[in-house]
């Protein structure tokens, strides 16, 4: 299993309702891909990584469906709109589990 985790840093005009809405379409991935173990987002609350405002992360069964996730239209779209609403920077990392 493989476990992606993504830190998402937004510009300052980036409404809440904007980052609140980065994360239902993200954890609506669930319901259109296949290979999603489990999928979870949402808002940081640690103070000492507070720059970065949304936390994404998704448990793949194995690279074959982290590879699909990867180029899908629907993930695609999902990051389109992530950079649209003001995305500044992210860190992404990769885990077998």
């Amino acid at each position: 299993m493989i476990q992606r985790t993504v830190l998402l840093k937004f510009a300052e005009t980036t409404t809440t309702e904007q980052l609140q809405e980065v994360i239902k379409r993200f954890t609506d991935l669930q319901n259109v891909l296949s290979g999603i173990v489990e999928i979870h987002a949402g808002l940081n609350i640690a103070e000492k990584s507070k720059e970065f405002q949304v936390v994404l992360m998704v448990r793949f069964e194995n690279q074959a469906a982290l590879d699909a996730y990867t180029t899908n239209e629907d993930h695609q779209a999902v990051a389109s709109f992530i950079r649209e609403v003001g995305r500044v920077d992210s860190i992404g990392v990769d885990i077998e589990i």
